[in-house]
C-alpha cells in the first residue's frame, strides 16, 4: 500500500496544468506535490498521439522515481491520448487518474437528458474521447463540441481579460455547432483563467463546468476513500519543467496564482 505521505505526480505538456495544481493545493493544502510541464514540447494539442505517449511515459518514469502515490495527468490532450497506456505502465505502483473521468463523472450525476457543451485543443476534440465516455454512461446527454486553438496560446501570451481575448472567445462560442447548450465543458487546464469572460458571454444561462475544480475533489475523495490523505503539516511543493525560460516563470503567476520557482530537469538530454 502507498505512504500516505508520498507525493502526488502533476504534470502537463507546459503550465497551464498548474491551474489543476492550483485546484488540488487548495483543496488539500497538507499534500505533497510535484509538478512537471514538458515545457519542451508544448503544446501537445497538435502532437501526434504516438508522441504524447511517448512523452507521458518518460515523465511518468520521473515521478515514479519520487515515488508517487496518485500520478495526475493534468492535460486534456495526454488524458485522451496516453491515460490508457500510462495506467497500464505504472500498474500498481501508483494511482493514476486523468482530466476526462472525473468530468464525465459529474455531468452523469447532473445533466442527464441535457444538452452541453465541450470546447478544448484541436486533439482533444478529434479524438471524439468526451464523447465516447459520454455515450458510453447513457443518460441521454447531447455533447456538441468544438475545437479552439487560438485560446491556449492567447492565454500563454497573457492575452486575457482585454478587448482582444473577448473578441476571440465570442467568435468561438458564437459557433453553431455550440448552440442551445445547457452547460459548457472547460476542456483544456488553460481555460479556468477565462471562464469569468466565457460566463459573461452567456450571461450566466449556461453552466461553465471547471474542470480543475472537480478534478481536485475527484482527487481529493479518491484519497479519503483509501485512507491516504496526507495529515503531516504543510505540504512541500516541487515545480520542475523540461525547458527553462524566465517567462515560463513569470507566467507561473497567472497559473498557479503567485509566482514561483522552477527548476529545470533536463528529461530529454
Amino acid at each position: 500500500m502507498f505512504d500516505s505521505s508520498a507525493p502526488i505526480g502533476i504534470f502537463d505538456s507546459g503550465i497551464g496544468g498548474m491551474t489543476v495544481a492550483s485546484a488540488v493545493t487548495r483543496l488539500l493544502p497538507q499534500e505533497n506535490t510535484i509538478y512537471f510541464g514538458d515545457t519542451a514540447h508544448l503544446p501537445y494539442g497538435d502532437k501526434s498521439t504516438a508522441a504524447i505517449q511517448a512523452y507521458s511515459i518518460k515523465i511518468c518514469n520521473m515521478l515514479l522515481q519520487q515515488n508517487c502515490k496518485l500520478i495526475l495527468i493534468a492535460c486534456n490532450s495526454a488524458s485522451a491520448a496516453a491515460y490508457e497506456l500510462v495506467r497500464e505502465y505504472v500498474g500498481s505502483k501508483a494511482k493514476v487518474m486523468n482530466v476526462i473521468d472525473p468530468v464525465v463523472d459529474y455531468i452523469k450525476e447532473h445533466y442527464e437528458g441535457k444538452t452541453i457543451g465541450l470546447i478544448g485543443t484541436k486533439q482533444t476534440v478529434l479524438s471524439n474521447v468526451y464523447k465516447k465516455k459520454v455515450d458510453a454512461i447513457g443518460k441521454s446527454i447531447h455533447l456538441k463540441s468544438l475545437a479552439t486553438p487560438l485560446l491556449a496560446p492567447m492565454i500563454e501570451e497573457g492575452f486575457f481579460d482585454n478587448n482582444i481575448s473577448e473578441s476571440i472567445i465570442a467568435s468561438y462560442l458564437s459557433d453553431v455547432s455550440l448552440s442551445d447548450i445547457e452547460a459548457l465543458i472547460l476542456g483544456c487546464t488553460h481555460y479556468p483563467l477565462i471562464k469569468k469572460q466565457i460566463s459573461n458571454f452567456y450571461s450566466e444561462f449556461v453552466e461553465i463546468l471547471d474542470t480543475s475544480e472537480i478534478v481536485a475533489n475527484s482527487l481529493r475523495a479518491w484519497l479519503e476513500q483509501h485512507y491516504l490523505v496526507n495529515e503531516k503539516g504543510e505540504g512541500k511543493r516541487a515545480f520542475y519543467v523540461s525547458d527553462y525560460t524566465l517567462s515560463f516563470e513569470q507566467s507561473t503567476n497567472i497559473f498557479f496564482g503567485r509566482q514561483i520557482q522552477l527548476e529545470h530537469y533536463p528529461l530529454w538530454e
